[in-house]
């Protein structure tokens, strides 16, 4: 906890942002962070609240031990705290910037709607530990001559490595891409969160002893058998990238796109990488449709507002939720509540109870987006229709689970019907030996703190199995 009387004297005071007109400029984080004694002030509002439901496992994935940390930054002892909240989490700088904070959903004085502002401290800690100069590479004292291949560099693929290099294994990272971050890269704009404090992780762990290999995509220009050869085990923490299938009629006409493209491609221009290859994908002077209403769709909304886009709306097939949930049903768990994101704070036109029930053009280039109202079944209603003009939609529907081609085909890994590589949370061992899988691969598409938490977990496994012990967190 913090002070004891502090949620009594301190009101919530969260992060500002730049000004709508000014973020939309350019592709920078647009946060307004806290002077350090105001950080100190929410730390303090930490109540003394018996069972800490924020950290698990109603809030946090990785079971982040806030109350102490908060302890900690409101009696200044930042680096204590620093050293606290990474013995749960490699990378709370990832967390603190892109996680939704299901730990302030379940805060016990999220009873009255003013949580504390768990996140917000988090990327503190975080922030100043790299300013400080106390995040540095914490290199094994000998090694155990394991040799150990993860295929995949995102959230879970990083956890994983860091973790196993930490304890002396030889860890050998394979990314498809350039660049290592999975979606963290690729599928997350800069304006949520630079890359750079991805390539400043990278560099610690190629000093703790991760090889990484880029530009090996796994299953295609390199064999997945050559892994399991060379190495003795293999993870996989591919992610769950087969996106999912709207089954709209016209979706090949130019202009209608899947949402990850969109992204990838802009995150790829802002990291200047090589996109000459690439029809390029642009909102400058458009009317957009989005079509889905989770977090990758209000990436969509955001990147085209800072593209130029003329207007942009995003559909949603769900009713608008109510503003406040009924916290007597739902708390701690995570709430439907309506929410409205940076993004689509920037200009979105947003429709509700909306399905997409096509699209339409001219001369093979997309004109509009046909729609209708649906009832609470989700279900068209007659005379409901209407059509959305569009140069641009992107849909952003969620994932089917992994690409099967490739690697999972190559491995012979058990799939369940989902399309996830078969594994239990306690050994994440796959139906092959030596072949384990962590991440969206194994539970499907999910958020960046769960990857986090898996890799760790996956990590204790692997070292367990080789070692026969370990002292790696489970």
């Amino acid at each position: 906890m913090g002070k004891v009387t502090g949620f009594l004297e301190f009101d919530r005071q969260e992060q500002k942002y730049q000004l709508a007109g000014d973020r939309i400029r350019h592709f920078r984080e647009f946060t307004l962070p806290l002077e350090e004694r105001d950080v100190r002030k929410q730390a303090a509002r930490c109540m003394d609240c018996g069972i800490p439901f924020c950290h698990g496992p109603t809030g946090c994935p990785v079971h982040n031990q806030i109350p102490d940390w908060n302890e900690l930054v409101y009696s200044g002892g930042w680096e204590d705290a620093l050293r606290n909240l990474h013995s749960t989490n490699n990378f709370p700088e990832f967390t603190g910037r892109i996680c939704p904070a299901p730990c302030e959903e379940a805060c016990t004085l999220n009873l009255e709607n003013m949580p504390v502002t768990i996140k917000t401290i988090e990327q503190a800690i975080a922030d100043k530990g790299w300013e400080e100069g106390w995040i540095a590479p914490e290199i094994p004292a000998k090694r155990t001559g394991k040799r150990i291949a993860i295929v995949g560099s995102g959230p879970a693929g990083m956890a994983a490595a860091q973790q196993l290099a930490r304890v002396g294994h030889d860890v050998h990272v394979y990314e498809r891409e350039a660049k290592a971050g999975g979606l963290l890269r690729y599928g997350i704009p800069d304006f949520k969160m630079e890359k750079k404090h991805i390539d400043r992780r990278v560099k610690q762990m190629e000093a703790e002893g991760v090889t990484f290999h880029y530009n090996a995509n796994v299953g295609v220009t390199l064999p997945f058998a050559t892994l399991v050869a060379e190495h003795d085990a293999v993870l996989m923490t591919g992610g769950a990238e087969a996106p999912r299938d709207p089954g709209l009629p016209e979706t090949n006409l130019a202009g209608v796109h899947y949402a990850m493209p969109y992204l990838t491609q802009q995150n790829k221009r802002v990291g200047n990488e090589d996109i000459s290859g690439e029809a390029p994908i642009i909102a400058a002077g458009k009317h957009v449709v989005v079509v889905g209403g989770g977090d990758t769709a209000s990436d969509c909304v955001g990147t085209a507002f800072r593209q130029g886009a003329l207007s942009v709306t995003q559909l949603d097939i769900r009713p608008m939720a109510p503003q406040l949930e009924d916290k007597l049903t739902v708390w701690p768990y995570w709430p439907t509540k309506f929410r409205t994101s940076s993004s689509q704070a920037e200009g979105a036109e947003r429709e509700f109870q909306a399905a997409t029930l096509g699209l339409e053009g001219r001369n093979g280039r997309l004109t509009g987006v046909k729609c209708a109202r649906v009832d609470e079944k989700r279900k068209p209603i007659p005379g409901t229709e209407f059509v959305l003009q569009a140069d641009l939609c992107f849909l952003a529907i969620g994932f089917a689970g992994s690409l099967i081609e490739g690697m999972i085909a190559q491995s012979g890994a058990a799939v369940d019907k989902r399309a996830n590589v078969v594994a239990n949370d306690r050994d994440y061992k796959t139906s092959v030996g030596k072949v384990f899988v962590a991440g969206d691969m194994r539970r499907g598409q999910s958020l960046v703190v769960w990857a986090i938490r898996e890799g760790r977990q996956a990590a204790h496994a692997i070292d367990k199995e080789l070692m026969g012990a370990t002292i790696l967190p489970v």
